[in-house]
């Protein structure tokens, strides 16, 4: 019985805001539920050009590696040969 006589202490105007909630509730909220699809659907667009740009950023950026990684490798066969050559040389002159 407590809690029928603590719901009924409550204000009246209390118990007609929750009645009202309850009877306004099913009209407003698919009216809302509507109204968030379109920046939902805004989000996920934002959420895809974002994705676009940085995956063309990192290919970008992993074609410079292979560049700078290709450029590093041909050096370093330049100065072996050129290392060869100079100790081939060098042991012609000895000789």
């Amino acid at each position: 019985m407590s809690l029928i006589e603590d719901v009924t202490k409550g204000s009246l105007s209390a118990i007609l805001i929750g009645v009202a909630a309850a009877i306004v509730a099913p009209t407003v909220l698919p009216a809302l539920a509507s109204g968030f699809r379109p920046l939902a659907k805004a989000a996920v667009k934002g959420g895809l050009m974002i994705y676009d740009a940085v995956k063309e950023t990192v290919a970008e950026a992993g074609e410079q590696l292979n560049d700078l990684v290709a450029e590093a490798r041909s050096e370093m066969a330049e100065s072996a040969t050129e290392a060869e050559a100079a100790a081939t040389s060098r042991k012609r002159k000895s000789e």
